[in-house]
């Protein structure tokens, strides 16, 4: 990990776009070029920026996902974007306040932490140093396990648990699934914390019972667990959503078809929303690329990776606890769609 964030932090140190959180800001505003016609979005403008874009372990969606969206822009735009792997949402937030990456994946849930310095952030303090850029697509909350006896979340009692790495908004998933289940993640199961692709070899060899796992299905790593062996989803069922959703809002109910891994029945389950934020010292331009490269080439996107399929403008703006960079929002103003900026 040291050697990880040292890489990064040098990268960091080259790019010419970064300031200090609190001090002034780096942006470069682009030339007026005029003010296109609704639905019409201007032509990108080279920057000549490389930005870094932290997303997650190379078994999660967020790395294979991301890893197309940067390509995408990169060739389609005059920013350069660069997807390395992140370790989730709260290591992603904090390489940002770093200066470590200037654009990042994270969970809506746990961006929010960060924003009012809540739960994961509040001993530190909160960091709100960046802004939104776009919601891509919901991240679904995955309890893997391949004993066919654990049916429910409550049989999760007494077992052991992968409940997300250190750093990734998974632990909290896994808190707020348990407990509208009446189970305590420190006395009730024996927990241990592992990524996704971890967690599936250990269910693989048996060290494990159950895991879970937040990302956009069909997720890498239980897709390749369930190529070597039986493997099943654990459903939520709606008196214990309803009481999930009445303490934390910003989940949403949820269901995987059953032929997203081949299963015999759908999975009903809870989701937050994946979405990417940008430092505030990030030029409006390289973030109007960045959104314009997206958007603009959704089936180009959606011919390499599924998640493409399920980008769309109504989701994208529609964040509502972290406003959005003023680059992001002039490209969605140019589509008909106001969002809140700093």
């Amino acid at each position: 990990m040291k050697k990880f964030l040292s890489l990064l932090m040098a990268v960091s140190m080259m790019a010419t776009v970064l300031a200090g959180c609190g001090g002034d800001k780096a942006a470069e505003k682009p030339a007026d070029t005029g003010t296109p016609a609704q639905g019409e979005t201007q032509a990108p403008a080279s920057t000549g920026s490389n930005l870094t874009f932290t997303t997650g372990g190379s078994s999660g969606t967020y790395f294979a996902f991301g890893s197309v969206l940067a390509g995408q822009v990169s060739s389609s735009t005059g920013t350069k974007v660069t997807a390395v792997e992140g370790k989730g949402s709260q290591g992603n937030v904090e390489l940002m306040d770093m200066e470590g990456a200037q654009l990042g994946f994270v969970q809506s849930d746990v961006m929010s932490y960060a924003y009012d310095g809540t739960n994961l952030f509040a001993e530190t303090g909160k960091v709100d140093c960046f802004s939104t850029v776009a919601a891509l697509y919901m991240e679904q909350v995955q309890i893997v396990t391949c004993d066919p006896s654990i049916k429910t979340v409550a049989d999760l009692a007494g077992k052991n648990v992968s409940v997300g790495d250190s750093g990734s908004g998974v632990y909290y998933n896994a808190v707020d699934v348990l407990g509208a289940y009446g189970l305590d993640v420190e006395k009730d199961i024996k927990p241990t914390y592992q990524g996704f692709g971890d967690s599936a070899e250990a269910l693989k060899d048996g060290k494990i019972d159950a895991a879970f796992v937040v990302a956009g299905a069909p997720t890498t790593a239980i897709v390749e667990l369930s190529n070597s062996k039986p493997t099943y989803l654990v459903s939520l069922d709606k008196e214990h959503i309803d009481a999930l959703r009445a303490e934390s809002p910003y989940y949403s109910e949820y269901t995987i078809p059953a032929d997203v891994y081949g299963l015999e029945s759908d999975t009903t389950t809870v989701a937050v929303s994946a979405v990417i934020i940008a430092r505030d010292d990030v030029s409006e331009q390289d973030v109007y690329n960045f959104v314009s490269g997206v958007f603009e080439n959704i089936d180009a996107i959606t011919a390499v990776h599924a998640k493409g399929g399920e980008l769309s403008l109504d989701f994208a703006t529609s964040v509502t606890s972290v406003p959005y960079h003023a680059g992001a929002a002039k490209y969605f103003a140019e589509k008909g769609y106001d969002v809140p900026t700093k």
